[in-house]
């Protein structure tokens, strides 16, 4: 009995296994090659076999995938390059892998002068022979390709060859994934403004590789931290009016995104068709591959208040009490950062609650002693922008007073002549002491053959002023990494401010006041400062942007007078590109480099914003000295509008000087728009100069009601 009922059991047990359903098959991991040379293999990477981009992207995708690593040191991509990477093993082993996804970084070592200067009219056929190759291994793979990680000046090749030939080879790269139907990731971008990041200006550490993992994750995951704005995107900020305001940022990728200026609340935006509330302008867009996108709204009229809502299916941002008028970046050093409660017209800054503030200010206090290690690893993640409030109303007195003298001046002239129903938008991004190279992106940089030369070893560099190279020596003491960053490094500025604050995000214009830190050389600045120009367009995508400078005023430094000419002739080389000078010299302070005076600078640099091209045909820009002309024993200087002077008085500051190129002081008169010029001590005038003192008195100015005064200059005399 006993065992008939053991029978029995295993019967039913057998049974009831047998109608039992089988448990899923457990799905095979994806399999993901890591293809590629060095870099990828993780050379000079501190623990190399757990800190290489290929182990740190096991790690973020986790168990339902299998990265393998296989890189080879040294490999190239050109077949007949000196290390071919398709006569690897390492290949051999990625193909046999079969791969469901290849992650292809290859091209740094053919920049080797052995490889693209002979070869390269192979490499996109080669390029596309081994996309090939894993194609045919797995028909259903997926790859990506790579366009190459920076070489930064550092190396040893940089300037003989090799920085041409990595440009060459990332256009290569871009047409191969365009011919190819390939995905591309831009590694470039992800340490181009990390240097320190590739100790040997090569090999990422092993910080700058997992900035490579997260880099390509993204890319295959399509996850790139759902929504990210610039941080200009804050409640009561501003927009740029215009026909097509550009609004964008970074989403996960394909996702689409909504925008919406509306005077509704943010939850009913769902239509253009509202029972309540105005819809000012919408477009949807969708996230590119690499997460970014971006939109152009029609944003012709000036509103006080809205509601911008940007959202994606996973996440909105609502921004509160937005204005849409005219917006303004303040940026060079510490006279444009020289704030409203220390300047002479304190009391004429009158709150107004059009103007909006944003304050760019630095992550910390005190910059001029030594730098603490939290201090200095900010500093090397780029993160130097403090400024948690966001936008601020003008009506505020503490934040007014905080600001920028010449900026709040330049925008109450700006708000006042635009109207109530203008928002004026003012970010300020200048920096104490700070040299121009500091706000001149990066490649533009390494691509002139004489600025380039700024970059190396900045800190000891003596194309920066020797005031610059001791508050850096005095900030980074006893700092032992060669490679640590600092804010007036070359490109720092730029990096750390400009850029973030421009993405996805317009402006009208910028306005400048910066020099002194660069007044000991004015040969480099007139390279420097049209750089300095051509990087904030290029920031915010506008090749003709408005950009209105300050001329260094009157102090008693000896190479000022040379500068202030220099600058006047930036300017005129430069006015057909909507370039323009503001003169402060008779504003000056003989023995302090910050002039008191700021409200006349800012309303002489918004003279200039608010007539933009038509200044030229009136008075508000500086008389300029059109030509000189020998007028029997003395000069006759003729002006572009009609001149007098300040005070009443005769003119003053006047010389001439013969072929011996001696000055001697002239007396001057007024006839309209020409001034006569004579010295007893010069009977044949060669040449003739005005305020050509570094604290001048100078008294010429214009005849309008402006009374602008005429900048310090240099002039050779023609003979008719």
């Amino acid at each position: 009995m006993k065992k008939l009922f053991i029978l029995l059991c295993t019967a039913l047990a057998a049974t009831a296994s047998w109608g039992a359903p089988k448990p899923a098959a457990k799905p095979a991991p994806v399999r993901v090659a890591c293809v590629g040379n060095s870099i990828t293999y993780g050379m000079l990477v501190e623990d190399r076999e757990k800190n290489c981009y290929p182990a740190v992207l096991q790690r973020m995708l986790g168990q339902g995938y299998d990265v393998r690593n296989f890189g080879h040191s040294g490999a190239t991509l050109l077949n007949k390059g000196h290390n071919p990477y398709i006569k690897t093993k390492e290949y051999a082993e990625a193909i046999a892998f079969r791969p469901d996804i290849a992650v292809i970084h290859l091209g740094i070592n053919d920049t080797d002068p052995r490889n693209w200067p002979n070869y390269r009219d192979e490499f996109i056929p080669d390029y596309a022979a081994l996309i090939e190759s894993f194609r045919k291994a797995n028909p259903g793979v997926k790859v990506y390709i790579c366009r190459m990680t920076p070489i930064p000046h550092r190396h040893r090749r940089f300037k003989a060859g090799t920085r041409d030939w990595h440009r060459q080879i990332q256009e290569a790269i871009e047409l191969v994934a365009k011919g190819q139907h390939t995905e591309l990731i831009d590694l470039e971008s992800v340490l181009i403004d990390r240097s320190e990041l590739l100790p040997d200006a090569v090999h990422p550490n092993a910080e700058g590789a997992k900035l490579l993992a997260e880099r390509i994750y993204s890319a295959i995951t399509g996850d790139y931290g759902k929504l990210k704005m610039s941080p200009v995107y804050t409640d009561n900020m501003v927009l740029q009016r215009g026909s097509d305001t550009r609004i964008g940022g970074v989403a996960n990728a394909g996702r689409l995104v909504t925008v919406t200026l509306s005077n509704g609340a943010a939850k009913a935006l769902k239509s253009r068709r509202m029972k309540t509330g105005t819809v000012y302008a919408t477009d949807t867009v969708t996230a590119g591959p690499d997460g970014r996108w971006q939109v152009k709204l029609s944003l012709e009229k000036a509103l006080p208040s809205a509601i911008l809502t940007i959202s994606t299916p996973d996440t909105t941002a609502t921004y509160h009490n937005v204005g849409v008028g005219e917006v303004w970046m303040a940026s060079g050093q510490s006279n444009m950062s020289w704030p409203v409660v220390n300047s002479a017209e304190r009391r004429e800054a009158k709150p107004n609650a059009n103007i909006r503030l944003f304050r760019a200010n630095p992550t910390f206090a005190d910059e001029r002693g030594r730098l603490d290690s939290a201090e200095l690893e900010r500093l090397n993640r780029l993160d130097y922008i403090r400024n948690p409030q966001g936008w601020v109303p003008g009506s505020d007195t503490a934040q007014v007073e905080a600001f920028s003298a010449v900026a709040w001046f330049f925008g109450q002239m700006l708000s006042d002549s635009l109207g109530p129903d203008v928002p004026v938008g003012l970010i300020e991004t200048s920096l104490g002491g700070a040299p121009a190279e500091a706000f001149i992106e990066r490649h533009t940089l390494e691509d002139d053959p004489v600025l380039v030369d700024v970059l190396y070893d900045y800190r000891n560099n003596e194309m920066a002023q020797d005031w610059v190279r001791s508050v850096m020596k005095g900030n980074l003491e006893r700092v032992r990494n060669p490679l640590q960053r600092h804010f007036f490094e070359p490109a720092y500025l730029y990096e750390s401010r400009i850029a973030p604050l421009a993405e996805g995000y317009d402006i009208k214009g910028v306005i400048w006041y910066q020099g002194e830190s660069n007044a000991h050389n004015a040969e480099l600045h007139e390279k420097l400062f049209p750089a300095v120009i051509a990087s904030f367009r290029k920031a915010f995508g506008e090749p003709e942007m408005p950009f209105y400078f300050v001329q260094l005023s009157s102090l008693n430094r000896p190479s000022w007078p040379h500068f202030r000419d220099s600058q006047r002739r930036l300017a005129q080389e430069m006015q057909m590109w909507n370039v323009a000078m503001a003169v402060s010299s008779d504003r000056g302070d003989s023995t302090d480099v910050h002039p008191r005076h700021k409200k006349p600078i800012g309303e002489r640099l918004a003279l200039l914003a608010l007539n933009g091209r038509d200044r030229w045909h009136s008075d508000y820009h500086s008389p300029e000295p059109a030509i000189v002309t020998r007028n029997g024993n003395g000069a006759a200087i003729r002006f572009d509008q009609s001149v007098t002077t300040k005070d009443g008085g005769v003119p003053t500051t006047f010389e001439l000087a013969g072929e011996d190129g001696i000055f001697y002081p002239a007396t001057a008169k007024i006839e309209g728009k020409t001034v006569i010029v004579s010295a007893p001590e010069v009977s044949t005038p060669v040449y003739v100069r005005y305020g050509w003192q570094p604290f001048t008195r100078a008294n010429l100015c214009g005849a309008g009601p402006h009374k602008l005064p005429v900048s310090t200059f240099k002039k050779y005399v023609f003979i008719r």
